[in-house]
């Protein structure tokens, strides 16, 4: 016991300096916070240097701007918008009248045209926002339930890089692939994917797949073990739960939130809020049921099981109410420096908000946050 810290609060092993421990906690958090922020970094980077990265001008922008005056049929005619609408993007020129071709010469764009508008052709057999589209949701909520448990069955230390690597490159292919020569990688998710995409997943937005990555990642990143699986758990039942009793009580106007509360929850309904946390109670009860509590019990009992298990599912619930649809759009540049297409998406907001609300009820009720689920989750 010469080493034993009760009777040598200051002991150390020979040659080990005082400060190496804390020196070396201090640069393995600075290293995860590195890692984590570092997708966001090379994105915005890319970005800012403006190639091969920027965000192109795709022609349905065009048909807009010109659909008064355009010949669809006039191949020459489309060139010439296309030329006059990335010049105003770029220079944000507000002249009345496009000018001549000639003045525009050097600035189309050198990507083919099938190569342009290839992910077009796939958006036209897509469905929009509007649709219930079960299969996604499935998928949604398929995925969820597998990320959780990844969360809880592997390591904190091997399952972070996963989720980096995962985020990153779901990154990287959302950034390439509407890029000349990436025009496969649509082509790729439409051929795997395709029952699952929307359409304006198609027409310049990114998949809400990288969103989803990125809540995954933040939320076991930020939060104890628990708090962000559970918080996952309601990305995968809450999110896709509330869009579909959203949609199904849709006509029923009282419900409807529309623009009353300042753009919170625009287009989206109090009763698919409240069928998104009622679907997620028995999952959360069932859950917190058979966790790994002890001799004592759960404090508070079964009153307080209720309870947070409910609250859990009105959180998951309220974060995505509180996304508006469609969703707010960053603007193309800050300060002068263009930035990639990222949006407010509630893949990314509920994990995180519900993760986060978990910590604060456990804490309310007086549970502790160290507590383990069972080996299965729900077995």
């Amino acid at each position: 016991h010469i080493y034993s810290s009760k009777s040598t609060p200051h002991a150390r092993l020979p040659g080990t300096k005082p400060t190496q421990r804390g020196t070396t906690m201090k640069l393995s958090s600075s290293f995860s916070i590195g890692i984590l922020i570092s997708p966001w970094l090379i994105a915005a980077t890319l970005a800012a240097v403006n190639f091969p990265f920027a965000p192109r001008v795709l022609p349905h922008h065009t048909s807009r701007v010109y659909s008064s005056s355009l010949d669809v049929n006039n191949h020459a005619a489309a060139k010439h918008a296309l030329a006059y609408t990335l010049m105003q993007q770029r220079g944000g020129s507000t002249a009345t009248s496009a000018p001549s071709n000639e003045d525009f010469t050097n600035e189309l764009p050198s990507f083919s045209e099938s190569d342009n508008e290839g992910h077009l052709e796939i958006a036209k057999k897509l469905k929009n926002r509007n649709a219930t589209n079960l299969s996604r949701k499935i998928t949604h909520a398929a995925f969820g339930i597998f990320f959780a448990c990844l969360n809880q069955f592997i390591p904190h230390a091997k399952f972070m890089p996963i989720m980096y690597g995962i985020t990153g490159s779901s990154l990287i292919v959302e950034l390439l692939r509407y890029r000349k020569g990436f025009g496969w990688i649509n082509t790729v998710l439409h051929f795997f994917v395709g029952g699952v995409l929307r359409k304006h997943e198609m027409e310049g937005k990114f998949t809400g797949s990288f969103y989803y990555f990125a809540g995954v990642t933040v939320s076991a990143y930020l939060f104890p073990q628990t708090a962000a699986t559970m918080g996952i758990c309601q990305l995968a039942l809450a999110d896709p739960s509330a869009s579909f009793f959203g949609r199904r009580t849709r006509h029923i106007y009282w419900s409807r939130i529309e623009g009353q509360l300042g753009g919170i929850g625009r287009n989206k309904g109090l009763l698919g809020f409240l069928g998104g946390a009622l679907f997620c109670f028995p999952f959360n009860y069932r859950v917190f049921k058979i966790a790994k509590w002890g001799a004592a019990g759960i404090p508070g009992g079964n009153g307080s099981l209720i309870m947070v298990s409910l609250l859990l599912g009105m959180a998951g619930a309220f974060a995505d109410l509180a996304v508006p649809t469609p969703a707010l759009v960053m603007p193309k540049k800050i300060l002068g420096v263009p930035v990639p297409p990222f949006h407010v998406d509630d893949n990314f907001v509920v994990p995180i908000f519900s993760g986060w609300a978990c910590t604060k009820i456990f804490e309310y009720v007086g549970w502790d946050q160290g507590l383990k689920l069972a080996e299965h989750i729900i077995l």
